[in-house]
């Protein structure tokens, strides 16, 4: 009996760190959305934005799936024996860089600087591509469509950087 509990009180302990990377994951889009909602309007409606931007309802089902995917190759990461802290650090400073971008973009009114940041995020998560890969392949793979995603947002913020 003291085995079966030893087995469940470790397997709760896994399950329960990919909670931990989910709340974590949704905290930052939490703060971004907090600060997009009080800071969006008026500025953003006056700006003038590309043909291909996506309507509002688009963007939350969009982080949606990319926090979860995060969270889930992050969690990988943590599970894996041949983790290093270095990668969970650069996780986590990508996830505050990612959550400064509505900040600096909605509350600041900085497009320009937005872009430096989408950079930046773009740069952290390259970085996290590379330390995952020899650790986790599917976690490195997980973080695909939130490059594309950024290659995306990037374009959108350059060309509402050109239109105003």
């Amino acid at each position: 009996i003291l085995y079966i509990l030893i087995i469940m009180v470790d397997k709760f302990k896994k399950y329960f760190s990919f909670f931990f990377f989910l709340i974590f994951a949704f905290g930052a889009s939490a703060w971004g959305g907090f600060v997009t909602s009080i800071y969006k309007e008026p500025w953003y409606s006056t700006l003038v934005k590309p043909s291909f931007n996506p309507p509002d309802y688009i963007f939350p089902s969009i982080w949606i799936f990319l926090y979860v995917s995060m969270a889930f190759g992050i969690w990988l990461i943590w599970i894996n024996p041949k983790k290093t802290e270095k990668v969970i650090y650069i996780y986590f400073i990508h996830l505050l860089v990612n959550a400064s971008w509505s900040v600096v973009f909605f509350a600041l009114h900085q497009i320009f600087r937005a872009l430096v940041v989408i950079l930046i995020i773009l740069f952290l998560v390259f970085w996290l591509m590379k330390l995952y890969y020899p650790i986790n392949k599917f976690s490195c793979f997980l973080m695909v469509p939130y490059v594309f995603w950024l290659g995306f947002a990037f374009v959108l913020n350059l060309n509402i950087f050109l239109l105003n």
